[in-house]
């Protein structure tokens, strides 16, 4: 098995520049290379395919489909909630995103549209739902995962948090 190009159970490091309507949304000009555990959900499915079988160095642009970026749109994932579920001293602001529990203690990011005194109202897509997303990636490394990265299915990186 060549280890000189991406595949699932190898740890990539790649340069990246994330368009959306032609608006950069977000690179790794930042922070330095992204990496992650191939084959294992880590990134957004459409970008994780067609990354499959680069070679490092090489550089390719990638056009993901909402229904395998960040999903559709749903125009029913709204929810208006009584605003005595929020804690009292928590300054409401529109487009805020708020981390709640769903029914099954899944940790769920959800974002005010609008609220007054009685209720809140929660959009629970992804900010990037329904958006087409622009990549430009570089492959920069690669190298196998440790074992505790293997059992985890995600990279341990020194002093990032994601």
């Amino acid at each position: 098995m060549s280890k000189n190009t991406v595949q699932d159970g190898l740890v990539v490091s790649m340069d990246y520049r994330l368009t959306v309507d032609g608006e950069v949304l977000d690179s790794s000009d930042d922070e330095g290379p992204l990496q992650f555990l191939a084959g294992y959900d880590n990134i957004v499915p459409g970008l994780e395919r067609e990354m499959i079988g680069m070679k490092i160095g090489e550089k390719k642009e990638v056009v993901v489909k909402p229904e395998e970026g960040y999903g559709e749109f749903d125009e029913e994932a709204f929810m208006d909630v009584p605003r005595t579920e929020f804690p009292e001293d928590l300054k409401l602001e529109e487009g805020m995103e708020l981390h709640l529990t769903n029914e099954d203690d899944q940790p769920q990011a959800a974002y005010v549209t609008s609220f007054d005194d009685q209720t809140v109202q929660l959009d629970f897509n992804h900010p990037l739902a329904g958006a087409e997303l622009h990549f430009n990636v570089t492959v920069v490394a690669l190298r196998e995962p440790t074992k505790e990265e293997l059992d985890h299915g995600h990279v341990h990186e020194e002093g990032h948090h994601h």
